[in-house]
């Protein structure tokens, strides 16, 4: 199991930018994938970006594309995610979430097995 803290969240403007961390404990970290999702109120969690185990093959939601990058360090145990021009839709709790070996959809939440607490980014038009 991996166990993971997020962090970074806060209160932006539309436009701006911010950078979600997520650190996670555990010694199958560098040979996990790992996603971050997000959950606006009254709406289901969604998929927003995907990092292999060594980096090299990322995904995003197309609802993201082009200004959301994620990224990991496997020396840290970290796993970032780089938001810019940053949209009042894209207000949610951002959750980070290890991914199950050998379940290749990453865009499901089914496919992971420890998830972080959340941070919250609220996006002010």
């Amino acid at each position: 199991q991996v166990q993971l803290v997020e962090s970074g969240g806060g209160l932006v403007q539309a436009g701006g930018s911010l950078r979600l961390s997520c650190a996670a404990s555990g010694r199958a970290f560098s040979v996990t994938g790992m996603g971050w999702f997000r959950q606006a109120p009254g709406k289901e969690r969604e998929f927003v970006a995907h990092i292999n185990w060594s980096g090299g093959s990322t995904g995003y939601a197309d609802s993201v594309k082009g200004r959301f990058t994620i990224s990991r360090d496997n020396v840290k145990n970290m796993v970032y995610l780089q938001m810019n021009s940053l949209k009042p839709e894209d207000t949610a709790v951002y959750y980070c979430a290890a991914r199950r070996s050998g379940y290749f959809d990453y865009g499901q939440t089914s496919s992971y097995h420890s998830w972080g607490q959340g941070t919250q980014v609220t996006v002010s038009s």
